[in-house]
């Protein structure tokens, strides 16, 4: 059975009287890739803050195990988060250093690593995400997706047993994308790692999500936990049914109705 790494418990997050998000209760097992997921505004990317310790909850607790992340003080909390890698969006790699010195910072930093110990580590890091031989590249000088592939090796510098990503797909076309997802799965199966994502795109949603939970806007809440296929199977709120489906509506549009007519004459 699978063994529970993140408990989610009785979480209220809030910007001081107004609330996000209130009563989240969930679990993201060991191995999963688990996807947050939802419309814009339900606080996704505010619960990762939450998640790696960058904004405390109003309300409620985070466990990494049996350890709770936001009743430890300054020191453990240091220690639990050193277990966690995490990618944002923008890759947020630093454009006057090179890839190698992107990815050698975190190493250098926490760390007693000699210098040629470093540079072996993060040549097998980028390695790991198909960017060998990039290492004296700068950021300006390779493409969106393989800026991704370069956070995500610095994601993974100090071997964490958990990475969390915001929206690692956002502004790349879809075959970088789905290298990207099938980069994501190659490492949780190969380096044992779990992932939680927050992403709004379907295709990678289904593809490499395992188990997922659904954010609310309206209610403020969460309305749906469980596997992506499972939840479009069997979830019975039209709210979700409608996030799920939407690449399928748009499909049946007038236009693209029309268009399909006219090839089918």
């Amino acid at each position: 059975m699978a063994a529970p790494f993140l408990i989610i418990k009785d979480m209220t997050m809030a910007y001081g009287d107004f609330v996000i998000q209130r009563d989240l209760d969930f679990t993201i097992n060991r191995g999963d890739i688990f996807i947050i997921m939802g419309g814009s505004g339900c606080g996704k990317s505010t619960l990762l803050m939450h998640l790696i310790g960058l904004q405390r909850p109003a309300k409620g607790d985070v466990f990494y195990g049996e350890e709770s992340l936001w009743q430890a003080d300054e020191k453990t909390q240091r220690r639990i988060l050193r277990r966690t890698g995490v990618l944002f969006q923008s890759g947020a790699l630093l454009s006057s250093m090179t890839l190698s010195e992107n990815i050698a910072l975190p190493i250098a930093e926490h760390t007693s690593m000699g210098s040629q110990r470093i540079r072996e580590l993060v040549s097998y890091k980028l390695a790991l995400v198909g960017l060998a031989g990039f290492e004296d590249y700068y950021p300006s000088e390779i493409s969106g997706g393989m800026q991704k592939r370069a956070g995500l090796a610095r994601a993974m510098a100090l071997d964490p047993e958990i990475l969390f990503f915001d929206e690692p797909s956002a502004g790349l076309d879809p075959v970088s994308a789905k290298l990207l997802d099938d980069l994501i799965r190659s490492l949780r199966d190969n380096l044992g790692a779990t992932i939680v994502m927050v992403t709004h795109e379907l295709a990678s949603i289904f593809a490499i999500g395992t188990n997922s939970v659904f954010l609310d806007p309206e209610t403020k809440t969460m309305i749906a936990y469980g596997p992506p296929q499972k939840l479009l199977a069997e979830s019975k709120d039209p709210k979700v049914i409608r996030f799920l489906t939407r690449d399928k509506a748009e499909s049946q549009t007038p236009t693209a109705t029309k268009i399909q007519e006219m090839s089918d004459v």
